[in-house]
């Protein structure tokens, strides 16, 4: 879909779509690309709308990155960032030669059980080391080339470790940064990734920006009990459209 020729009403979707995509970025640190695939899609192919949701990912990351530098966790950000290295290449294949709607589908029902679980205090007992960091970033990467979950998935394993919301929010904006320019690389390669994808990147820049400096005022205004709650609550919620948006466009 060529954005500059769509309908009226699709582009006022897409705009309403890239604000909320940008609260829940501001306010969480994650889930641009959940929010607005999930909710870009009943107007627009997944196929199109994820590239596009990773070039705002990077658009995003850059307004946000000078605000949380110093809160970032590196010890978590580093093993990610190499996992992420490996399996993004097999998430953007996969995307480009698989059923995509499979991929989130399967994603999104096991974040969701996740999501319930961490709500109701059911967390597994997990230690805390290279090798979960590297598992995670692994399987979020693998996610973040595919269907655009990557995020959910990173999210959801640091809360079940309790990392403090202000360096778990910081750690994901980086990660994100770097994930986003690495995945519209491979993107690029499978042909997937097109001048039309800035273009239509470019037109919502501006909702989405909107969206960040309204999300981001919140979360300095949250305790850490409930920034837990009301993400954890998002994330089932992101996990649930997916499903949604998958069964509507089957």
């Amino acid at each position: 879909m060529d954005l500059l020729s769509s309908a009226p009403q699709h582009l006022l979707v897409l705009a309403a779509c890239s604000f909320l995509a940008g609260l829940v970025r501001g306010f969480s640190g994650f889930g641009l690309s959940a929010v607005l695939v999930a909710s870009a899609s009943f107007v627009i192919s997944p196929r199109l709308i994820i590239p596009t949701a990773q070039t705002m990912e990077v658009i995003a990351s850059i307004a946000l990155i000078p605000t949380v530098w110093r809160d970032v966790d590196w010890r978590w950000l580093a093993p990610m960032a190499a996992a992420y290295l490996l399996s993004i290449p097999l998430g953007v294949a996969a995307l480009a030669y698989l059923p995509e709607a499979s991929i989130r589908a399967g994603g999104c029902a096991l974040l969701l059980i996740a999501c319930l679980c961490l709500l109701a205090n059911r967390r597994p007992n997990l230690p805390d080391g290279f090798k979960l960091r590297f598992g995670t970033g692994f399987v979020a990467g693998f996610f973040a080339g595919a269907s655009s979950l990557g995020g959910m998935v990173a999210s959801v394993m640091l809360f079940a470790v309790s990392l403090p919301a202000r360096n778990l929010r910081a750690t994901l904006i980086v990660l994100f940064f770097g994930s986003a320019l690495y995945s519209l690389s491979w993107g690029s390669w499978h042909g997937i990734v097109t001048a039309e994808t800035f273009t239509r990147a470019a037109w919502l820049a501006l909702p989405l920006l909107a969206g960040i400096a309204v999300g981001s005022r919140g979360f300095h205004q949250v305790s850490e009990a409930g920034f837990r709650r009301a993400v954890l609550a998002v994330l089932a919620a992101l996990a649930l459209a997916g499903l949604v948006s998958v069964l509507w466009s089957a």
